[in-house]
């Protein structure tokens, strides 16, 4: 008998614990009005590139594709050396640009000459994305890619604010998400996870509470976005205390139908849904 009194008061502790960490944070009126734009749409991730990378990912012409399309958009930001917003996904240049130099390293003068997978087209500023994209919803991810996260939140705000029409934010980094949550509570803002054995080069510790979304509790996302991939039980149990449900990247071979049933926004690539699942 003692020992079940020990299990019960040990769960009895647990479950609010786990709540409190894993909860989600209450919607401000225009985040509320923003998710309108979101809801059952499918979103380009990074753009509506090709396969081949003939239209490159995170370029111009992806993204005009993505609005012709009517389709939402996902893309990704971080700062070159001299502080501009640039929408790149990697922290290094190699696997796009073949060259083995950070982004942060080099100034946007130098990044914008450096061409994307060997085509015409070259790394854009955010807000000349902006500027192609118009009424287009954005999800915006910003990068822990540099030490200034700060900065960077500070100019994406400053951006979208002038320029975006319908967007929300989302990070890997519940630092970043928090800072929203503290001086843009307005914004519609998520949390990016996946399994703890995806994440990369971070502490099995670390993936462990990232992927288990245990820092919810500084950051208090209005969403997750999570990865396709099975959910443990502390991401199942937030999702149904979630007033808004994403999933990152729906491809042909999954079950797509599966994923549209149980999400209200899809970031898909390499196949064209309709604009709208629901």
């Amino acid at each position: 008998m003692f020992w079940v009194f020990v299990a019960i008061v040990l769960i009895v502790l647990f479950i609010p614990a786990l709540i409190f960490c894993i909860a989600p944070g209450k919607m401000s009126p225009e985040a509320k009005e923003t998710v309108k734009a979101f809801l059952g749409l499918n979103c380009a991730h990074r753009g509506l590139y090709s396969k081949n990378q003939q239209i490159p990912e995170n370029s111009i012409p992806a993204f005009i594709a993505a609005k012709n399309g009517n389709y939402g958009v996902e893309l990704d930001i971080q700062l070159s050396k001299d502080g501009r917003v640039v929408v790149f996904h990697d922290n290094d240049l190699m696997r796009v640009c073949s060259l083995n130099k950070n982004v942060n390293s080099m100034d946007f003068k130098e990044l914008s000459k450096l061409p994307l997978f060997d085509t015409g087209e070259h790394i854009p500023l955010l807000t000349d994305v902006l500027e192609v994209l118009e009424n287009t919803p954005v999800i915006v991810e910003l990068k822990a890619a540099g030490t200034d996260n700060i900065k960077l939140c500070e100019e994406t705000l400053e951006i979208m604010r002038e320029k975006g029409q319908n967007w929300c934010i989302e990070s890997f980094d519940p630092r970043i998400v928090a800072w929203f949550r503290k001086n843009a509570p307005d914004v519609l803002r998520g949390q990016l996870s996946c399994l703890p054995h995806e994440y990369g080069k971070v502490s099995k510790t670390t993936a462990f509470i990232l992927g288990n979304l245990l820092m919810n509790f500084i950051s208090r996302p209005h969403f997750i976005a999570y990865s396709t991939s099975p959910h443990p039980l502390p991401v199942r149990l937030c999702r149904t205390m979630n007033p808004l449900n994403v999933v990152w990247t729906v491809k042909p071979e999954h079950d797509i139908k599966f994923f549209e049933n149980k999400n209200d926004i899809l970031i898909f690539e390499h196949y064209e849904p309709d604009p709208k699942f629901k």
